[in-house]
């Protein structure tokens, strides 16, 4: 049984060719109807309950969403092409457009963990003795409430809320888990009469709560304090900004859902090893705070996370996977529109990426201006930071022409304009940023923006980001060998000054993905320049400082297999002639050490050095101060060794 597309031209406002949608979706159309919404309502009440039903109408979701719960049945699907596709001044056919909406709708994501977080409303206000009591006042009826109040504050008695004095230090956690730090801390004194007195001050008190209504109009106690969940912060001069705040606080009790916005793999975290600083990227851009140093990788805080994908974008070596939604699912969602616009005959189609603010920009462009143009296909994400290099190459490997991303007034940009610059060393000018908060001049730039011209050979993006990413540099740049980036890219060789180098392995051992490595026959250094993340562990741990970094994207298959960046002729030993370690090494060792050093000033100590280890073994054996010939080694004495002396006296 095929799914129902319900397709409305909402008042004749939009051209739909049900027919032709219906065939090149391989969907069961039917009519395009006028008012499915209101006059023509009972054509959706008939097909609801068949089940697997979609409807082209998104403004009215809410209508049918109610339909079907009143029937008892299965919710339908919801698809918008009219804002999208619809409602446009271009005259060019919006066919494959729609037809590409409508396959991106049908697509279903992974469900995403999430993890329950229990507040019990314990809510702790900060302010001045105005807005904070009035608000205490408001909130005391469905919240436990404490507010804090400065040292030359005067404490009202009153049994709604509990009032403390002091200066807040700091605070950390997040919603359901907050702890702050309060100095000068004092307490009303239970009883007596007038002003109640209070308790010596005392620096270090901590109170936990699960909500902090911040009224204090000082700099707020987070960064990024927008995206601290259970964190309300209000300017207290405004007082529809401290209603909606009170409002806000209010909501805040129960049991509620948090998404687990990433997945952390330590295993491949390039962070650290053996206490040698490398990969940071997550660090730096974190604009919450939620990731910190634990070692040898990062850890997440889930809490405190607000699903920006910044870490997801520009961590190198895949340890952090943004899953809501998951890479997988976005390199589909890019796949289905491209060739489903291709499918239906539509060419050199431009991806426009963008969140809920570019989704009200595009609904109100459509409204009341020129809309979109036929060509320009919008995708929604959660989080535009996590839309990285690798997604807009793959964009442009699968069939676009073209990758604009609609930024907003709360995009992430410190992640988000170094993929872009990285993405467009591999790409050329095929990809752009767009900052624009005017729908009507949102518009005019699309229909003025150069279409461009998709690839020959689209290709279908498979695998990790790094694979996606060389597999669409090799595709967009089909005669090129190498490609130089910008520093800090993700790719790229190492440079080896043999005449430094003394092949000591350090930069082997410590390599977190493997890139760099030895064989185990010769004295050799090898290296796999597509495995290399470029996280500079290798130039920090190098005690020679031999080793740099080149930031590039080798095309050739030479990438993919290792090459000897050193090699040396190994040294045979003098006893047995099996080869070990380095020639020159050894004979560095041999120059500064025979007869210069106290250990080796004997000339038969001193061959040692030139020795393999079971021949230097030996030789020690049979020395004349052979250590291992002077017998066993005494026993130690124990507590009945000391008891039983005392007896025999």
């Amino acid at each position: 049984m095929s799914k129902t597309l319900l397709v409305c031209d909402c008042l004749g406002s939009q051209r739909v060719d049900a027919e032709a949608l219906g065939k090149a979706t391989d969907l069961d159309c039917g009519a395009c109807y006028s008012s499915l919404c209101t006059n023509q309502f009972d054509v959706a009440a008939k097909a609801i309950p068949q089940g697997d039903v979609m409807i082209a109408c998104q403004q009215e979701a809410n209508r049918f969403v109610e339909l079907a719960e009143d029937l008892q049945a299965d919710l339908p699907a919801f698809v918008d092409i009219r804002d999208r596709a619809g409602w446009t001044d271009d005259g060019a056919s919006t066919l494959p457009k729609m037809a590409a909406l409508v396959a991106d709708a049908k697509i279903t994501e992974r469900p995403h963990s999430a993890i329950d977080i229990v507040s019990e409303g314990m809510c702790l206000v900060i302010g001045d003795p105005d807005a904070a009591v009035a608000a205490a006042e408001k909130l005391a009826d469905v919240l436990a409430v404490t507010v804090l109040l400065t040292p030359s504050s005067e404490i009202i008695p009153t049994d709604k809320f509990d009032t403390i004095i002091g200066v807040l230090h700091h605070a950390t956690g997040s919603f359901g888990q907050f702890e702050a730090r309060i100095n000068a801390f004092q307490q009303s004194v239970t009883g007596g009469r007038g002003t109640p007195a209070l308790t010596e001050p005392k620096d270090g008190a901590v109170s936990n709560c699960d909500i902090i209504l911040d009224l204090s109009g000082d700099t707020a106690l987070f960064p990024t304090p927008e995206k601290r969940d259970g964190y309300i912060r209000a300017d207290p001069k405004s007082l529809p900004a401290v209603a909606d705040a009170i409002f806000k606080a209010s909501q805040m009790v129960g049991t509620f859902e948090k998404p687990l916005y990433v997945r952390m793999e330590p295993s491949l975290c390039a962070h650290s090893r053996a206490e040698k600083p490398a990969c940071s990227n997550c660090l730096n851009v974190c604009p919450t705070g939620a990731i910190q140093s634990a070692g040898e990788h990062v850890a997440i805080d889930p809490m405190i996370c607000a699903g920006c994908g910044s870490c997801s974008a520009v961590c190198p070596s895949g340890a952090i996977s943004f899953e809501a939604p998951s890479a997988d699912d976005t390199f589909r969602r890019i796949n289905t529109l491209a060739s489903a616009y291709r499918a239906a005959g539509g060419k050199d189609a431009t991806l426009l990426v963008h969140d809920d603010h570019g989704g009200q920009m595009i609904g109100l462009s459509a409204r009341y201006g020129r809309g979109l143009p036929a060509h320009v296909i919008p995708m929604q994400v959660s989080a535009l930071s996590g839309f990285g290099h690798a997604e807009m190459l793959g964009a442009l490997a699968a069939g676009f022409a073209r990758v604009e991303l609609l930024v907003g007034p709360t995009t992430e940009r410190d992640a988000l304009d170094p993929q872009l610059e990285l993405a467009l060393a591999i790409s050329g000018e095929k990809i752009a940023i767009i900052d624009i908060a005017d729908p009507d001049l949102l518009s005019d730039h699309l229909f003025e923006q150069e279409q461009g011209t998709t690839i020959a050979d689209p290709v279908l993006p498979m695998g990790t980001r790094r694979q996606i990413a060389r597999l669409s540099a090799k595709a967009l740049n089909p005669d090129a060998t190498t490609l130089p980036l910008p520093s800090g890219a993700p790719y790229g060789a190492v440079m080896v000054n043999t005449d430094a180098c003394t092949l000591c392995l350090a930069c082997v051992s410590l390599c977190p993905s493997g890139a760099l490595g030895d064989n185990p026959d010769l004295p050799q250094l090898r290296f796999q320049e597509d495995a290399c993340l470029q996280c500079g562990l290798c130039t920090n741990v190098c005690p020679e400082n031999a080793i740099t970094l080149q930031p590039q994207l080798d095309l050739t298959d030479a990438a993919l297999s290792q090459q000897v960046l050193n090699e040396e002729e190994p040294f045979a030993c003098i006893e047995c002639g099996n080869l070990f370690g380095v020639k020159s090494t050894v004979e560095k060792i041999v120059d500064k050490l025979a007869g210069k050093h106290a250990m080796f000033a004997n000339p038969q100590a001193a061959k040692m050095i030139q020795m393999c280890d079971n021949c230097r073994i030996n030789a020690q054996y049979h020395s004349d101060n052979n250590p291992f010939s002077a017998g066993d080694r005494p026993r130690p004495r124990t507590t009945d060794d000391y008891l039983s002396k005392r007896k025999d006296h």
